[in-house]
């Protein structure tokens, strides 16, 4: 039997039911267990407190699978933690071809992240698609008994895997991508997201080719473009635009980097109907855009900002908070009076109380008077823990300047 045994008063996260055991938590392991293996974790007194996920090339050396000590880690359990999964995702979320099924440790699967695809046309034959990142070693372990029970689950026989990301180099594995069920997935999956259509790309794009989490913020922004210009920053493929233009925008110009990103989105402007002349694309640096836009006298109703991750561990907090700050000054500045702002923060690093500060210094130095209207976040297929507030990744504000 593998057993981790934990320094005295360490115990304290796991009894509050923290999922995570640092390694330098621990006092020591008994037996050889090998990366991804089951061992049970107990107090420095020998009270059983979890079983859990062993990663030895991890500072996060144990994911806990359970607090029950007669729960057994085994093909049964995935199954069950996936159905329950799937059945939360199929009661509370509605109207969308694109959705979070599994989101690692607040669904008991620390490690893992899978969303699921539906191709938007008629008919039963409609292609559905899951895509999954295996991020941490037990769940890498455990890969195949994980993919069986979604396709059982859902139903759906296509599975890729997306695990091209930097977090498996800590566990001690390779970044890898490929079919693991199913049939290769097509160029792109035209999914249907609150009546806008959007190409996504699960084999190349960022994430699992789209950004499912901002869902019910593309939403909002439909709900409020109406007969607005709209400023949208780190465009990607366009999923805030084509709300935009959904929700009666007479004007939207988008910015991003990447070209490829820029041609797909022009292409959802096309799959949706609209009118290709409301939407300016500009492939530029966003920086230097927004202050060039100000320098030329640009004004917008609406703007957004919705940038990439600028602060990959805490190391890097200062120069993602000077990051963040630059770009809400600009946006600030760049909005009329009466102008609402949506801007994001996906940096884990960064909490809500932080960037509401980052932001607030932002409209300080604007010289503007801004409310927050409506704090914002991922939609219910991203749930949280109480016990664990670092799945609070996407914080974001809803800000009117007066």
């Amino acid at each position: 039997m593998n057993i981790v045994t934990l320094k005295p008063s360490k115990e304290k996260s796991l009894l509050r039911r923290h999922p995570w055991v640092y390694a330098n938590a621990i006092e020591r392991v008994e037996g050889k267990p090998a990366p991804g293996a089951t061992v049970i974790v107990r107090a420095h007194d020998g009270r059983f407190l979890a079983r859990a996920a062993y990663s030895p090339h991890s500072q996060i050396r144990a994911r806990v699978w359970s607090f029950d000590e007669n729960e057994p880690i085994d093909h049964a359990f995935f199954k069950r933690r996936v159905q329950r999964a799937v059945a939360h995702r199929q009661a509370m979320v509605n109207g969308t071809g694109a959705v979070r099924l599994i989101f690692g440790e607040a669904d008991g699967l620390p490690g893992v992240i899978v969303d699921y695809y539906k191709e938007d046309v008629a008919g039963e034959n409609a292609r559905g698609q899951l895509v999954c990142q295996f991020m941490a070693a037990g769940v890498e372990a455990w890969k195949e008994a994980i993919v069986a029970a979604l396709t059982a689950a859902t139903g759906c026989p296509n599975v890729y895997e997306r695990s091209d990301v930097s977090i498996r180099e800590k566990e001690g594995l390779e970044q890898i991508t490929g079919l693991l069920a199913g049939d290769e997935p097509p160029e792109t999956i035209v999914a249907n997201e609150n009546g806008v259509r959007y190409h996504v790309d699960v084999r190349n794009g960022h994430k699992t080719g789209f950004y499912v989490d901002q869902r019910d913020n593309r939403a909002l922004v439909q709900t409020f473009a109406q007969d607005r210009e709209v400023l949208n920053c780190f465009c990607y493929t366009g999923g805030f635009s084509l709300a935009a233009m959904k929700g009666g925008a007479k004007r939207v110009v988008s910015i991003d980097s990447s070209g490829d990103a820029l041609a797909t989105a022009q292409k959802n402007v096309q799959a949706n109907g609209f009118d290709a002349d409301r939407a300016t694309w500009l492939d530029a640096d966003a920086f230097k855009t927004l202050r060039r836009l100000h320098e030329e006298g640009e004004r917008f109703d609406l703007v957004v900002l919705d940038p990439p991750k600028f602060a990959a561990s805490r190391e890097h907090v200062d120069r993602a908070a000077r990051a963040y700050k630059d770009i809400n000054l600009t946006g600030f500045k760049l909005l009329r009076p009466g102008g609402l702002l949506f801007t994001y923060s996906c940096s884990g690093a960064i909490d809500a109380e932080l960037f509401q500060k980052i932001v607030a210094g932002a409209a300080a130095d604007a010289k503007v008077d801004a409310r927050i209207l409506k704090r914002l976040g991922a939609g219910v297929d991203h749930p949280l823990l109480a016990a664990f507030p670092e799945g609070e990744y996407l914080k974001g504000l809803l800000l009117q300047v007066l």
